[in-house]
C-alpha cells in the first residue's frame, strides 16, 4: 500500500508538471514531496539577549576571544573601541568558511570616524588548521545565533548600530533585517542569497540534498587546493554547510513574501561581475522589502567594469580594486 501511495504521489507530480503548472507551485509540491524544513517559520525566529551596558559587551567580546583556541592567529575576534559607548558602532559580519581577518583595514577606517568596531568569528571557522572537519558542523541555527550574539553586544557599544556581512555574513545580516528592530541600518554586501552555480528553479530542493547526501569537499582553489594562500580562510567548503546556506536563503526569502523587514532601514551592495552570487535572487527580495517599505531600502550595484571579484572586501583578492571599494563603502554606509 505504502508503494502504491508513492507511485500515485510521483505520477501526480510528473501529469502537473506536464501540465504546465506554474514554477512556484511546482517548487510547493516538491518541497511537500521531499518534505523541505520551510512549513515553520517560527524556526527562524530571532532570540534576542542585548548587553546591558558597555561594559558587558567589552566582556562578552573577551569571553568570545578567550574560546577562541587552536585559532589562526589572525582569524580573532576583535573590537576596537574608544573606551566607551560611542554615538555609532558598526558590526562586521565575515563570509563562510572565512574570519574577521579581512574586515581590519575597513575596520580601522570607520574607527577613525569614531566607531566603535565589532567583529565576530563565525561559529566553527577561524581554526588554524585549514583542512579541518570540524566546519562540517555549522547548521542555519548557528548563523543565526551568530547573527544575534553580534546585535546583542552591539546594542552597547553605540547608540546607533549598524550591521554590516559579506556573502554568508551578508545573508546572515538579511536575516537579522528580517528579526531584529534594534538595527538602524543593516548592509548586506553580495549577501548568499542564491547562488550562481545552482540554477534558481532547483535551489529549494538543491538545499534539501545537500544536507541529506554525504559530505563531500569543494575546494576554494581547485588548483592550488590545500596550499591556498589565504591562511585565515579555509582551503575548502563542506557541501553539506552549502545546503545549511541555502537552507536560510529559503527561510529568509519566506520570511520577506511573509512580513516587512523590521530592521530601521537597509542597503544592499552587489557587484555586477560577481562570479559566486546571484543578482536576480539578491533583487528579488529587495524587491519584497521595497515593496513594503519603499524609502528605507537602498541599492547599489559595482559595476561589472571594474572586474571585481566576489570578495570585495579582503585587499588580498587578485581581483580587489581598494580606491574605488573602500571610498564608496564608507560613502554609503556612514551617511
Amino acid at each position: 500500500m505504502a508503494q502504491q501511495k508513492s507511485i500515485v504521489k510521483e505520477n501526480a507530480l510528473w501529469e502537473n508538471s506536464r501540465a504546465g503548472i506554474s514554477n512556484g507551485a511546482f517548487l510547493q509540491m516538491l518541497g511537500r514531496f521531499f518534505k523541505l524544513p520551510m512549513n515553520n517559520l517560527r524556526i527562524y525566529d530571532s532570540h534576542p539577549n542585548p548587553v546591558v551596558d558597555y561594559s558587558e559587551a567589552v566582556r562578552r567580546v573577551e569571553s568570545k576571544i578567550a574560546s577562541e583556541v587552536d585559532f589562526y592567529e589572525g582569524s580573532h575576534s576583535f573590537l576596537l573601541t574608544h573606551g566607551y559607548m560611542t554615538r555609532k558602532v558598526i558590526a562586521f559580519a565575515h563570509g563562510f568558511p572565512n574570519s574577521p581577518a579581512p574586515f581590519k583595514e575597513l575596520a580601522a577606517e570607520f574607527f577613525n570616524r569614531g566607531y566603535n568596531v565589532l567583529a565576530l568569528t563565525m561559529p566553527y571557522c577561524g581554526l588554524a588548521d585549514r583542512m579541518n572537519t570540524e566546519q562540517v558542523k555549522v547548521r542555519a541555527e548557528d548563523f543565526m545565533r551568530y547573527g544575534d550574539q553580534v546585535v546583542d553586544i552591539a546594542r552597547g557599544l553605540g547608540d546607533h548600530i549598524t550591521v554590516a556581512g559579506i556573502s554568508a555574513g551578508g545573508l546572515v545580516t538579511a536575516w537579522a533585517a528580517q528579526q531584529r528592530a534594534d538595527i538602524d541600518l543593516a548592509v548586506l554586501i553580495s549577501p548568499g542569497l542564491g547562488l550562481k552555480a545552482i540554477p534558481r528553479f532547483w535551489t529549494p530542493f538543491m538545499s534539501w540534498a545537500l544536507r541529506i547526501l554525504p559530505n563531500w569537499y569543494i575546494w576554494e582553489d581547485p588548483k592550488l587546493k590545500e596550499n591556498a594562500p589565504r591562511l585565515y580562510n579555509y582551503v575548502r567548503v563542506p557541501s553539506k554547510v552549502v545546503g545549511q546556506v541555502l537552507r536560510l536563503a529559503q527561510a529568509v526569502k519566506s520570511l520577506a513574501r511573509q512580513k516587512a523587514p523590521i530592521a530601521g532601514s537597509i542597503l544592499v551592495i552587489t557587484n555586477l561581475n560577481d562570479p559566486d552570487i546571484d543578482d536576480v535572487a539578491v533583487n528579488k527580495v529587495t524587491a519584497l522589502w521595497r515593496s513594503r517599505r519603499v524609502h528605507d531600502v537602498q541599492s547599489f550595484q559595482f559595476p561589472a567594469e571594474l572586474g571585481l571579484g566576489h570578495d570585495i572586501i579582503d585587499l588580498t583578492d587578485p581581483h580587489m580594486n581598494v580606491v574605488a571599494v573602500y571610498p564608496k563603502l564608507l560613502e554609503l554606509i556612514d551617511r
